[in-house]
Parts: structure tokens; sequence; C-alpha cells
């Protein structure tokens, strides 16, 4: 384990969250949830024990509501042992910040017996159909990349309501199936599958979340924090493993280099080689960096009760979209001048750079839309994107 996620991970940095001491066993069983499609359960389970997946959830359901800021150190110290683990515990977790800040029903009927209770999603609403009734909605389709909905108990999907708008809607795991799609050649362990309702099912209102309440941040909890913007939180779950990943690149590269045939020390005079291992360096912390400064940034505003300034938050929102992109570059460059072994099956340094790739495959690491958007607010428009 790397210096950087050790000090990540301090008691000082992250005292809600204990991830430290399970780090070992995800990075072990890291290869098994590849060949299986899934994350382990025993790292599921290790995960709950660190606190990690009840990070989230408001204090008065049993949770620890630690920081953003907290709540992805311990992401990237997950995603330097196993990028698979650190998507599905990131993307898993976060909906607990999304369900506090909808209708307090909801946190009691899926927290009411254990904090640990896990939420899968699958937001895109292509494939949904909705029907508005008396005290809710009837749902019905097919979702895809509903990542660890294995070992959920409810899921959120989206939709649009005829009339209205789009909405989230929170069901249970008795309303649908779970069909194994999820055949990638990279991030296998996420287990993305689809979501299934053939027949519809009934959600009633109390389980069901406006988009534009995540935008204009409508909630009624006590701690200021869950004044973030919904979409802040979810867009930085889908590229914040790919730090830790690129940092886990750089040190198998700096390992295998260290135990090549060759005299590594020739390796301390490589022009080439040092200057991709110095850029490499630099592209991580640069994103780590802006992680935390983006948080720090929005946090430092709603604790004063202020609101975060649209341009601001349409920055942020391309900042995160880059991420990918950016981890994607640095792993490259390490990953051309990785040597022969580099190219076999089961090589580490392989497995990340197809993991980063199908992470960029998600709608959120796409920046295009998001830099048009960001460049002609700075030149006056207004924002075009209800997701930021």
């Amino acid at each position: 384990m790397s210096p950087a996620a050790l000090s990540n991970v301090s008691d000082r940095d992250a005292p809600s969250i204990r991830i430290k001491p399970h780090l070992e066993l995800i990075a072990r069983l890291g290869p098994q949830g590849r060949t299986d499609r899934q994350v382990a359960r025993e790292a599921i389970e290790a995960l709950k024990e660190s606190g990690f997946m009840r990070a989230l959830v408001p204090k008065r359901w049993g949770g620890l509501e630690v920081t953003p800021q907290d709540f992805f150190r311990a992401n990237i110290a997950i995603a330097e042992q196993d990028m698979s683990t650190s998507w599905v515990a990131g993307v898993v977790a976060v909906h607990a910040f999304q369900l506090a800040i909808m209708d307090h029903q909801a946190l009691d009927d899926v927290y009411s017996d254990d904090p640990n209770t896990l939420i899968s999603s699958s937001y895109n609403p292509v494939g949904a159909s909705v029907e508005t009734c008396d005290g809710g909605f009837k749902l019905s389709g097919r979702w895809g990349w509903s990542s660890g909905s294995e070992h959920c108990s409810w899921v959120l999907l989206g939709g649009i309501v005829p009339g209205e708008d789009y909405r989230t809607f929170l069901v249970p795991r008795a309303d649908y199936e779970i069909e194994d799609t999820w055949f990638a050649y990279g991030l296998q362990a996420t287990g993305s599958n689809d979501i299934v309702i053939d027949e519809p099912v009934f959600v009633p209102e109390h389980r069901t979340h406006k988009r534009l309440d995540g935008f204009n941040c409508v909630h009624a909890q006590d701690n200021p924090m869950y004044g973030l913007p919904w979409a802040q939180m979810f867009v930085r779950v889908v590229s914040t493993p790919a730090i830790g990943a690129a940092r886990h690149a750089l040190e198998v590269f700096v390992g295998n280099a260290a135990a090549s045939s060759t005299d590594p020390t020739k390796l301390q005079g490589d022009s080439d080689i040092t200057r991709r291992v110095a850029e490499t360096l630099n592209d991580i912390d640069r994103a780590e960096a802006m992680l935390f400064l983006s948080f720090d940034t929005m946090m430092d505003r709603v604790v004063a009760g202020e609101p975060i300034d649209m341009l601001d938050r349409v920055r942020h929102r391309y900042q995160a979209s880059i991420v990918i992109d950016d981890m994607t570059r640095a792993v490259d460059r390490l990953f051309e001048v990785a040597g022969g072994r580099s190219v076999f099956d089961g090589s580490a340094i392989q497995d990340i750079w197809r993991d980063i790739r199908v992470a960029r495959a998600h709608v959120a690491n796409n920046p295009t839309g998001l830099a048009r958007n960001l460049g002609a607010m700075r030149l006056g428009a207004d924002n075009s994107d209800p997701f930021v």
C-alpha cells in the first residue's frame, strides 16, 4: 500500500471511516471479483464493517454523516487496491445522500432495521414506463448498468413522469428482477447488470425524488452538508475511483521496474521513463487536489448558509467529467513502456488500463456537453444543465 493511501485514511483525516484495516483484504479479493463478475461478499462485508457503506446516512438513521472529503479520501484508498470495489462502494454508498434529501419516510422504509442496507441504481429513463395513480406511480421497464445490484435490497430507478419531469423511483428488491448481462472487458467486478420490472409495480409518492428538488438543493436535514447539489456528489463516485486506480498503476509500474531482470538503476537515468513517471505523478496529484478543492469550496458555502454560485457548480461539474480522460492519459503513458509482460491476461497494469476505459463509457464522464455549457456561461449564457 502506498504512503499516499495511508495518509489519506489516517485517523486524523477520516476519523469515522475505518477503511485502512480492510485494504489488504480488498486487494486480495480483487482478482476473485473480476472472475466472478461481482465484488466478493466478503469485501462488501468489510466495507460495511469499516463504516463506509453508511458514511453518508444521516445520524438519525444510524449513519456517520462524514464529510464528502472524508468519504472520497476513503474511496480513493479503496481504488488503490481495486477499482471495481471502489466503484461499487462509492456508487452504492452515495445513494444514502440522495435518500437523505428525500421524504423522511423513505429513509424509515430503508434504514429502520439496518443502516447498512444497500441501494443500487440505474438513472437512465430510456426503458422506463411511468403512470400516475392514486398516492403515487406505476412503474415498469428495463434499466441497464446497475452496479453492485446483487448486493443490494433496494434500487433507485429513473423515469419521466408524463406531463411533469424526471424523477427517481425507490423500489424494493421484491419488485424487480436482476438480469445477468454484465460481460465487459473492464470493471468486471462491478456486476453492472440490468434491472427488469415486467409488470407495473406501485411506488408511493414518498419514495420518489424530483430532479429539480436535487437541482434546487431541497432537503430537511439538520446537517448543512445535505445542501450540496446532489449531482456534485453522484458524478464524483464514477470518476474518483480512477484517481486511486491510476496511483495503483504507478505503484505497479515502479514495482515492476524494481523487479526487472534489467538493472533497475538504468531506468533512473532514462530521461523518457523518468519524464513519464513525473508527469503521471503530477496528473494524479492534480486530479486529487481539484477534487478536494471543489468540495472545500462548496462546503464552505453551504456551512455558511450561502448558495453555491451557478457558474461554480457548472465548473465543478466539468472538472469531475475530465478526471477519467486525465487518468486515462496518465495510465497510457506508463502502459506504453510497461514491457512485454503487460500484454498478458492477468497483468495488473493492463487490468487498470481496461478498467479506466470502461469508466469512460459512463455518460457522466463525457465532458463534451459540459465544456460547452461552462464556456457558454462564462460568456454570459444561462446554465443549460439541470444535473449540476
